[in-house]
């Protein structure tokens, strides 16, 4: 066969297998009814992956946790999806988006989150954080205070108060720089109670260890230095919104210590699971974050004025 001949023959393949492709996802996306995931830059130019489903004010933005990604929220897209524009995000070094960061800090994560609200339009929100993404949606509310009508942490703010010294800090990260797989799995396997699905728990510990090491590193430190230096409370200073956290009771929630530096703050407890308790309980989860939702929408929100 002719170079030519060969090439055109090429040609008309990748045509052919272009126009599968595009109705493969074009079936895919009326199927699941939702848009496919979009990106959006960072402030230092990273791109950020993230996915907008439904419509309906206010706007949840949902934030996933140390080295975890959007997916974690499977349950709550479909749930919250049917009554709100519901978003989700990959931080810097998470899922689809960028890895070339060098820090992976909460203020830069809070940068993250600020492009993806930016970039939807939404004016009222609702930020969602589970873990780490706590922390992070505290950062983002601070960027955005006049677009932030409350903010959910899901088993995270257990304790603004609590101590960190470098010396405790060194200790508990070498186990990770000596075998980040080894130790993070072992981590991770601790945040479950026996009751919870085994292949659930089996997937969470098998995909969070296999994070970055280099990201999971750095957003690990950063955690623990802003508890070290007094960031993760000062980050609350002069956020007058408020904040409302659901948690598991496997670690225990001091409430008081959290009013001290918080405008608004108060706590619901599900009683027998664990970190992960979207994912391990998604229906008790849903019900408890939708009651959560409602009072944000009728209170005397700035956002109500």
């Amino acid at each position: 066969m002719s170079d030519s001949r060969s090439k055109a023959v090429r040609k008309r393949a990748l045509g052919v297998f272009q126009l599968f492709a595009g109705l493969v996802l074009l079936a895919g996306a009326a199927q699941a009814g939702s848009d496919w995931p979009r990106v959006v830059y960072s402030e230092d130019g990273t791109p950020i992956s993230y996915e907008v489903h439904g419509s309906g004010e206010p706007t949840l933005v949902f934030v996933h946790g140390w080295s975890c990604d959007l997916r974690y929220w499977r349950a709550q897209v479909r749930h919250f999806s049917r009554n709100h524009k519901v978003v989700t995000v990959d931080l810097a070094g998470h899922g689809h988006s960028g890895l070339q960061r060098e820090s992976y800090s909460m203020s830069a994560f809070g940068e993250d989150v600020r492009a993806v609200i930016e970039a939807v339009g939404s004016d009222d929100v609702v930020l969602i954080g589970h873990s780490m993404g706590g922390p992070v949606v505290a950062e983002t509310a601070q960027l955005l205070p006049d677009r932030v009508r409350g903010l959910i942490g899901v088993d995270t703010f257990q304790n603004l108060e609590e101590e960190v010294t470098q010396e405790g800090m060194d200790e508990w990260l070498a186990p990770f720089k000596s075998d980040f797989r080894e130790r993070a799995s072992q981590f991770v396997a601790s945040m479950f109670v026996p009751e919870t699905d085994e292949s659930l728990r089996d997937w969470v510990i098998a995909d969070m260890s296999a994070a970055p090491p280099d990201v999971a590193m750095s957003a690990m430190e950063h955690l623990l230095k802003d508890t070290m230096t007094g960031e993760a409370r000062q980050v609350f200073d002069g956020l007058e919104i408020p904040v409302v956290t659901i948690n598991a009771d496997l670690w225990p929630t001091n409430v008081e210590a959290n009013r001290r530096h918080m405008h608004s703050f108060d706590a619901v407890l599900m009683q027998g699971t664990d970190h992960f308790l979207h994912m391990a309980r998604p229906e008790a989860f849903n019900t408890q974050l939708a009651e959560v939702i409602a009072q944000l929408t009728n209170s005397d929100s700035p956002r109500n004025d």
